[in-house]
């Protein structure tokens, strides 16, 4: 694949006349709609603006290059616009910008396209070859520009790999390693600049690129070792602690572009820090200081990406195990002590229900883990999953699986801190003994000593706050019961609405219990929805996991709900309680029954009044569903 094989003609203007920078990138998108590459022209607008608000992509000397990578791309493409008087773009070097190309990525694993557009953004470095876009009289001299261009530089490029390595003397050994978000131009342009800037200077040059098709020319450890001085220029993630104890410059993407000459300098000059790993998964640098907001939540997507897997899977083959048994089971011909055994009654329900139920016992342990990891890189995941795991067999369940995350994180900060003053010859000691063995126990006191005495305290207090409130009114009564299973979807909270529900079927009332599970089964349901009718409060990732949530909610998993909720706590949890509390309310109110203890949609033949039942199901899950969209900010923002 080649530049102009994605360079439609229909997507060429020579003779651009744009008033600003908005103006600009409208235009652009025009002309990139116009060249049918793009399914929604609206969502891949906003994907555009919404990169440039992370940073301007006019790079300096006249050029610009916005890119999204978005879903809303069926083929990958460019749009080019030569624009004669210039405009304004936010340049780095505040330059008008004449000369712009957008870039549209599909959202997909191929990325074949992604060399090629790295290859524009280098042969953009060239003055000769921009100047030669300048000046193009005709579309097709525009595109033959481009083609001789590639063709020369194609050739340049297998040359290199035939000739032999250069004698003269060095002058540093000098590692790089570029990156930005989107991954597809700023990375190898820097790179570009920084490795010819260092060629000319006598220095020897790797440079790791971290774009969107992965990291390539991944730099070894003898290399890190020989190296004379690093320079990272990325504004996203990249694995620092290999450089503990190197001089590393540490700076933005963009001044790879604009400042490499000045970078290579300053690595020669030997004047540079000495890197220190403080044991971030990612260290990572935005070209400015990140909030401890922003640091929280990016360490919560981490532990909570990597737990779906196990809520989704684990959760799907439970809802089948109900799903068996309640077409191979007559319910009302069970005696109700074997009703509480639903979903593993035939020997296939009970196997899947073996299979689903340790897939969801790695999900606190994991969600804790890997929150651990992305603050403290590897040593912190053993300690994360030890304090998930005594979460998910104590009272805590999975906000105590949260706090653990984040104090195992920080203990092996701490730790590594503490250590840092020990002989060099024991840093391979640190991580296989020091670090596990202190991490955990230190992790694991904090858990047992003060995370789950405190949540035992508040279990108490409500299991007996709800036995006092038997004898009071009944849609009270289903109010709080229900909004309870939407606290912490499975952790104390739930557990205790939970066990009153299950002893209520023992003492005859079965209203108590139709009313704790119909409010256990809106969160997912109330997700589910949202994810359809407000797409733009989500993710990409959450969207496409989101109508999974019906099949858990109508099962009774609450836990569906738990990766939503714990990336965004502060929103999904009120709107999901006032969805259950008002499900709660229309069971009780219409005196709806359920005399089995599990089994969601599955065990509605026993439920009595089931007409009203699923009333209230749908009004607690469109409730919920729009106060989602209603508390959640848009995704952009």
């Amino acid at each position: 694949m080649r530049i102009t094989d994605l360079l439609d003609a229909k997507s060429i203007r020579l003779e651009g006349k744009v008033s600003g920078k908005q103006e600009a990138i409208d235009t652009m998108v025009e002309l990139m709609t116009a060249s049918g590459k793009i399914k929604d022209k609206e969502v891949y607008r906003k994907g555009v603006f919404a990169r440039e608000a992370e940073g301007t992509t006019g790079i300096g000397e006249g050029i610009a290059i916005p890119h999204c990578k978005s879903d809303s791309v069926a083929k990958p493409g460019l749009s080019a616009m030569v624009v004669k008087d210039g405009v304004d773009f936010d340049s780095l070097d505040g330059a008008p910008v004449d000369l712009i190309f957008l870039i549209a990525a599909p959202n997909t694993k191929e990325n074949v396209h992604l060399e090629v557009l790295s290859k524009l953004s280098v042969l953009l470095m060239d003055e000769g070859f921009t100047d030669g876009l300048r000046k193009a009289k005709t579309v097709d001299e525009f595109l033959k520009v481009i083609d001789d261009t590639e063709s020369k530089k194609d050739a340049e490029e297998a040359a290199k790999q035939v000739q032999p390595a250069a004698t003269g003397a060095v002058t540093a050994k000098l590692l790089a390693v570029t990156g930005c978000p989107t991954g597809i131009a700023h990375t190898f342009m820097a790179a570009e600049n920084i490795e010819k800037k260092a060629k000319a200077m006598g220095c020897s040059i790797k440079v790791e690129t971290r774009g969107a098709g992965g990291a390539k020319n991944v730099l070894t450890a003898e290399e890190i070792a020989e190296a004379d001085a690093i320079i990272v220029a990325a504004d996203t993630q990249v694995p620092m602690d290999r450089f503990n104890g190197k001089k590393v410059i540490i700076t933005k993407v963009s001044d790879g572009i604009n400042k490499a000459e000045a970078l290579v300098a300053k690595a020669i000059s030997g004047d540079v820090p000495v890197f220190k790993a403080t044991g971030a998964s990612s260290a990572e640098f935005t070209g400015g200081k990140e909030s401890v907001g922003r640091k929280i939540y990016k360490n919560l997507m981490n532990g909570v990406s990597h737990m779906l897997p196990f809520v989704v899977g684990g959760g799907i083959l439970i809802a089948l195990a109900f799903l068996i048994d309640g077409f191979s089971v007559d319910l009302n011909a069970l005696p109700e002590a074997d009703r509480s055994s639903f979903g593993s009654i035939t020997p296939l329900a009970a196997l899947f229900m073996k299979i689903g139920g340790s897939a969801f016992a790695f999900m606190l342990p994991i969600l804790a883990g890997f929150i651990a990891m992305s603050i403290a890189d590897r040593p912190g995941l053993a300690l994360g999953i030890v304090g998930g795991y005594i979460a998910s067999q104590g009272k805590s369940g999975f906000l105590g699986a949260l706090i653990a995350g984040f104090i195992a994180g920080y203990i092996i900060v701490l730790l590594k801190k503490v250590f840092s003053g020990l002989p060099a010859r024991l840093d391979g000691v640190k991580p296989i003994l020091l670090y596990p063995l202190f991490g955990i126990l230190l992790t694991g006191l904090a858990m047992i000593k003060i995370v789950e005495p405190i949540v035992g305290v508040i279990n108490t207090s409500l299991n007996n706050g709800l036995a006092n409130m038997g004898n009071t009114s009944s849609i009270l009564l289903g109010i709080l019961l229900a909004g309870m299973m939407s606290v912490d979807m499975g952790g104390p909270v739930n557990k205790a609405a939970y066990v009153f529900g299950t002893a209520s079927i023992a003492a005859g009332n079965y209203n108590i219990m139709a009313a704790v599970m119909v409010g256990g089964m809106v969160p997912p349901c109330a997700i589910a929805l949202a994810t359809i009718l407000f797409k733009k409060k989500f993710t990409e990732d959450e969207k496409k996991a989101g109508p999974t949530n019906f099949i858990l909610g109508l099962s009774f998993i609450t836990e569906g709900a738990i990766p939503f909720a714990a990336s965004d706590p502060l929103r999904v949890l009120p709107a999901c309680i006032i969805g259950s509390a008002l499900a709660g309310a229309i069971s009780m109110a219409a005196n709806c029954t359920l005399m089995a203890p599990h089994g969601g949609i599955f065990v509605f033949p026993v439920v009595g009044n089931v007409l009203m039942y699923l009333v209230a199901l749908v009004a607690g899950t469109v409730a919920g569903a729009f106060m989602l969209g209603i508390l959640k900010k848009t995704v952009e923002n």
